[in-house]
């Protein structure tokens, strides 16, 4: 039986098995001497997809996991986990 995911982990999932693939694509235009800058978009493009995937699992954090928290009157400790990690997104 498999884990059951709601719609933002599969977009997620969809995210970073297309980040997989632009990666093993970067690496492979490495191999292959090409240009620096196609190379340097191709890693961008990645970086951004890395990102799209952070933010769905971390909607589905809040809509799920957070919002259970706040319904048991434990929500602090989730609010603590999203401050650290919004700390390290942006450098802080």
């Amino acid at each position: 039986m498999g884990i059951i995911m709601n719609k933002e982990q599969k977009k997620a999932e969809l995210a970073l098995k297309t980040a997989r693939g632009q990666i093993d694509a970067t690496i492979n235009m490495i191999e292959e001497g090409r240009y620096c800058v196609d190379i340097s978009n191709q890693i961008i493009a990645t970086q951004g997809l890395l990102k799209k995937a952070n933010l769905l699992i971390l909607r589905q954090h809040m809509n799920h996991c957070v919002k259970e928290a706040f319904e048991h009157d434990k929500g602090k400790e989730k609010i603590d986990e999203i401050i650290e990690i919004l700390s390290k997104i942006t450098g802080k």
